[in-house]
């Protein structure tokens, strides 16, 4: 989608698989088409899912979850300074090709006092590198679902407020006002991944360059593909 929204939720006693796809093929149900790329963590449910419903489109895994799972593997002394700092140069390079050739050096310098990280990382790439095939102009949007995240809190602190519902109903109605007053917000004054910041990806992607023409010309692709 051209801007953040709240397009859709559906109230479920568990997360699993199941559930998942009922989602999702609601979604597709009332005319979801064309998806290029989907932003979630690596809930197996999920991504079977994603999988089988949105077939053909890309999976980038929440760079944010994932390093807080990739920190497990490494000693609390040598989380923040060391590793995560590592980890974050990978998202800071300037191109795809910068982006996985700094992957490539952080694998193999983990491997020297982290192997378990090292190989976790390793294990990751295509998962969390999926947003460097889009335009450079939106890598900040796609690399992680943050926003999702942000919204889920608000979700719940007005739920926990309440505690216990006495119904399905009580639920779609304190919840459903929630997410419309987001999705009022995201469309008004917060949009997120704006058709001008699009145009604007799809406009330098256009300019002749003198190295990695034929990328470009894919990335101008990726964004009429988005836009439309």
């Amino acid at each position: 989608m051209a801007t953040e929204r709240s397009s859709a939720w559906m109230l479920i006693t568990s997360e699993d698989g199941e559930g998942w796809k009922a989602f999702l093929r609601g979604l597709v149900d009332r005319g979801l088409s064309g998806v290029k790329l989907v932003i979630s963590d690596a809930h197996a449910g999920l991504k079977a899912a994603i999988a089988e419903v949105l077939s053909g489109s890309s999976w980038q895994r929440c760079r944010t979850h994932f390093m807080c799972n990739l920190l497990t593997k490494v000693p609390k002394s040598a989380q923040g300074l060391v590793v995560a700092t590592m980890v974050r140069s990978i998202f800071a390079q300037p191109s795809a090709k910068d982006v996985r050739g700094q992957h490539k050096r952080v694998v193999e310098q983990l491997y020297a006092r982290f192997p378990e990280a090292a190989e976790m990382l390793s294990d990751a790439t295509e998962e969390i590198l999926a947003f460097a095939s889009f335009p450079k102009a939106v890598w900040r949007q796609i690399w992680s679902n943050n926003p999702q995240e942000r919204l889920n809190r608000e979700v719940r602190r007005r739920t926990d407020v309440v505690g216990i519902f006495p119904n399905h109903a009580a639920i779609i109605r304190l919840v459903g006002a929630v997410l419309a007053e987001q999705n009022d917000e995201w469309m008004i004054t917060r949009r997120y991944m704006s058709v001008s910041v699009l145009r604007k990806a799809q406009a330098k992607s256009s300019q002749p360059q003198r190295e990695e023409l034929s990328e470009s010309k894919e990335e101008s692709m990726l964004v009429e593909q988005l836009v439309a």
